[in-house]
């Protein structure tokens, strides 16, 4: 006996502008799922206010409420979410993935070049057309000319697989042309090699190892939630004494964009599977999550070692699940956001998209951005540099850009 197609996800949208919709999965389970699940929620732009999860490990059901933009597009939310789901035939066990086993095939990078006249607010502007195509940038180039004009370079790769074809290349110039408008020059689309995208050794280049030191280490943890001027004070406890057969991990935080994502990935990295979650929203906007878990061996999580290895790692990912700072590059202010890349190679989704968004609203222009990837610390960071085009006499404090920059990335604008 099985389950129809359409119903491992079942989308109930609501018809009261102040309720959540409720997002129901229904399908076999594997390690990590929950992750790509949350992942894919928040890459639609929706915020999770409720969630719970339960597994006998080899079938789950989840339900998420959800809330967000009233233009969200529910039927092709569906499609992805349909797409994470393993298929029915793989529910007779559970399945792991190994990071050391399943090396991710990687997706074909294209590069999209274009050149206009620079305005106000137009990197943002193509970067939200790339999001509603479902084209997820890898790297990014851009740079401005002297004489206003502005050269882009973007790596993306396609969600919908189908960007060789020469409709999907045509429809993605004429989204980007209906932005730029007359005064885009050239744009022009190609495959490129994967090599492109590829992980850098070190930290990025001309950032001070002051920087680099105090954004990257675990040890600052402590130190940072006393001095932080950012609220967001993270409770992790561990709890073997209330199931024979599972580990209670219970959490209490500060919501913020993306919570229940960062982690989900965190206990994804570390081969973790929950077998009973539930996390809710107070009216404060204070979290509370409880998590019944078990090793990939199926146990309790008993080495006090490992205990505390993972409560930090949590706490970590919570206090500051990216990282964003101003950094002078000689008479100029340079602006430093990063976030850890899963173990499987996946990035944070719309980073650049909210940078480039506060930015806007801030008036101020950029000179110059790129994205790329570190191993720093031994993890794999994406790090976003901008430099800002800041005019004489402008009025925008740095504490102010670097405060809007945060808050709009952590969903706290």
């Amino acid at each position: 006996m099985g389950i129809l197609h359409e119903d491992v996800v079942i989308i109930k949208q609501t018809e009261k502008e102040d309720e959540a919709t409720v997002i129901t999965i229904n399908c076999p389970d594997k390690t990590g799922l929950g992750c790509d699940l949350c992942r894919i929620i928040l890459f639609f732009g929706l915020s999770i206010v409720r969630g719970d999860v339960s597994t006998d490990g080899k079938w789950c059901y989840i339900v998420f409420w959800v809330v967000g933009k009233p233009s969200t597009r529910w039927s092709l939310l569906k499609k992805r979410l349909l797409e994470a789901c393993p298929s029915c035939s793989s529910a007779n066990t559970l399945i792991y993935y190994p990071p050391e086993l399943l090396p991710p095939k990687p997706p074909d990078v294209f590069l999209l070049k274009f050149c206009c006249h620079d305005r106000q607010g137009l990197l943002h502007d193509v970067t939200h057309v790339l999001s509603e195509l479902e084209l997820i940038i890898q790297r990014v180039k851009v740079s401005t000319t002297p004489d206003g004009m502005v050269m882009d370079l973007f790596f993306i790769t396609d969600t919908r697989g189908v960007l060789h074809t020469s409709k999907r290349k045509q429809d993605t110039y004429d989204h980007i042309k209906a932005v730029v408008g007359d005064t885009m020059v050239s744009c022009d689309i190609e495959m490129v090699g994967p090599e492109i995208t590829a992980c850098s050794q070190g930290p990025p280049f001309l950032i001070p190892p002051s920087i680099t030191e105090d954004t990257f280490s675990l040890e600052m943890l402590d130190q940072c939630q006393r001095v932080s001027q950012h609220s967001n004070s993270v409770s992790v406890n561990i709890d073997n004494s209330l199931s024979p057969a599972h580990t209670l991990i219970q959490i209490v935080c500060r919501d913020h964009k993306g919570l229940l994502y960062d982690i989900m990935r965190t206990l994804k990295d570390y081969n973790i599977q929950i077998s009973y979650g539930r996390f809710t929203t107070k009216g404060n906007k204070d979290c509370e999550i409880d998590l019944f878990v078990v090793q990939s061996d199926g146990k309790k999580i008993i080495d006090p070692s490992k205990q505390n290895a993972l409560c930090s790692r949590i706490r970590m990912e919570l206090f500051r699940p990216l990282r964003v700072a101003l950094v002078n590059r000689g008479p100029d202010t340079e602006l430093l956001v990063a976030n850890p890349v899963e173990l499987c190679g996946k990035g944070r989704p719309l980073v650049f998209y909210d940078i480039t968004l506060a930015l806007k609203m801030l008036n101020i222009d950029i000179f110059s951005a790129e994205i790329s990837r570190h191993m720093i610390g031994g993890r794999e960071w994406e790090v976003y540099r901008v430099l800002l085009d800041e005019e004489e006499g402008s009025c925008v404090p740095r504490s102010r850009i670097e405060e809007a920059v945060w808050s709009m990335l952590m969903g706290w604008e």
